[in-house]
């Protein structure tokens, strides 16, 4: 019996897999130079954590949860998402009681039963930061500075930043009144006008023709902000402007998770069809009390590593890899195998990638090998290299070769010179 992985889960491999490494890594540099604490989570958390951080009425939690019994009897959830387990931690472990804002920043693996294809999948990989503690539109403009120069920094062109805001407590109470009587009036089938009742707001995020044209002239939330409310959208607005940051709004945008408030966000990405979402985030203003933590705002983002590779190589982005193999050692004989474990040994102490031809494979499968991994230098290594302590180093892409002495500090000195 073969196994397989299971259907819908994003893998990666050497080569691609270095681009995975690289995509993830640039996506959160600009967070760490911000400031940002790395935080680490379980992939799984009591279920009612996602009911109620992430909403009742959303798709997420009613049909794409990974759930299950444990041994215990408790009802658990592989993460759909990761604010929420964020937000657990912090309450839990007290990190609001400290220096505010807390800003961390996470990666790895997230689950969600969808149907699979093409940059959505049952596993998928995300970027993921937060800022807890501080109500500002100058944090809300550098949450969205930071994704943008992620993207930026991997060389993406062809996307675009969509905003919007979904107001304070006050505008969103008078909006749904409207909102509500609106839809009253829509012929919605019992399971939509039974979602609309528990968020009304979900409608604006329905994929259905049907009813994107029924909600086509649904009030909109911008024209119910108060003016905090306001003023906070307009701030982020000149900021954004002032970073040099292209933004469209998108009055109808309300995003997939129920907590979202005040500044909301969106990267897509022209080349990839109906995914085209690339991240995206934006204020939860009453998760934590939500959660049964102190009333204090935060906001975040969650980006796409799966779906920003692919965007990477749809624009034809070319990864460098820092980490290519620099040295390609090829033992003749079984004493030179284990000399060439000790010199590697000593190299790799001083940052240098190096590779061994393991196994008795030969000098022309030794030397394919180092041509197949890349390697910018070889040396091969015999009885008579062992004895004199000398052999020839080879660059690889001009075929020049030149006499060197086995010294871990001589070959590191020509290796990086």
């Amino acid at each position: 019996m073969r196994f397989q992985a299971p259907k819908g889960v994003s893998e990666y491999l050497p080569p691609r897999s270095t681009a995975f490494e690289i995509v993830r890594d640039q996506l959160l540099a600009p967070a760490k130079v911000a400031g940002y604490q790395l935080i680490e989570l379980p992939v799984f958390e009591e279920t009612e954590l996602f009911t109620r951080g992430v909403g009742g009425s959303t798709d997420v939690v009613m049909k794409e949860m990974y759930t299950f019994e444990d041994r215990g009897g408790r009802s658990i959830s592989l993460r759909p998402e990761g604010t929420a387990g964020v937000m657990r931690a912090v309450i839990e472990h007290g990190l609001d009681r400290g220096q505010l804002p807390i800003k961390l920043f996470y990666a790895g693996p997230f689950f969600r039963a969808e149907r699979p294809q093409a940059g959505r999948y049952r596993q998928f990989y995300q970027a993921g930061i937060e800022a807890i503690g501080v109500d500002d539109p100058a944090l809300d403009a550098e949450i969205i500075s930071i994704a943008y120069q992620g993207f930026l920094s991997l060389g993406l062109k062809r996307f675009t930043l969509k905003i919007t805001s979904l107001g304070d407590a006050k505008s969103r109470e008078a909006h749904r009144e409207d909102l509500i009587t609106f839809i009253a009036t829509l012929p919605l089938d019992d399971e939509t006008r039974a979602r609309a009742e528990r968020n009304p707001l979900r409608l604006f995020d329905d994929k259905r023709d049907a009813i994107r044209s029924a909600m086509a002239k649904a009030p909109i939330l911008l024209d119910y902000l108060t003016s905090d409310a306001r003023s906070h959208f307009d701030e982020v607005q000149s900021l954004l402007a002032r970073l040099g940051i292209p933004f469209e709004i998108d009055p109808r945008m309300v995003r997939g998770l129920d907590y979202y408030t005040g500044t909301t966000f969106e990267f897509v990405h022209q080349d990839l069809g109906a995914q085209s979402g690339i991240g995206g985030g934006g204020r939860y203003d009453g998760l934590m009390k939500e959660l049964g933590g102190q009333s204090l705002s935060g906001i975040g983002f969650g980006l796409g590593i799966d779906r920003v590779l692919l965007a990477c190589e749809a624009e034809g982005v070319e990864f460098k890899d820092e980490s290519s193999l620099q040295l390609f050692l090829i033992p003749l004989t079984p004493t030179a195998g284990g000399e060439s474990l000790i010199l590697a040994t000593e190299l790799r102490k001083s940052g240098i990638t190096v590779d061994i031809a393991f196994g008795e494979r030969g000098l022309k499968g030794s030397m394919k090998a180092a041509d197949k991994r890349g390697a910018k230098y070889v040396i091969v290594i015999g009885d008579d290299e062992l004895v004199h302590r000398q052999a020839k180093i080879k660059e690889m892409s001009t075929g020049e070769s030149e006499s060197i002495r086995l010294l871990p500090s001589e070959i590191a000195s020509k290796i990086l010179q």
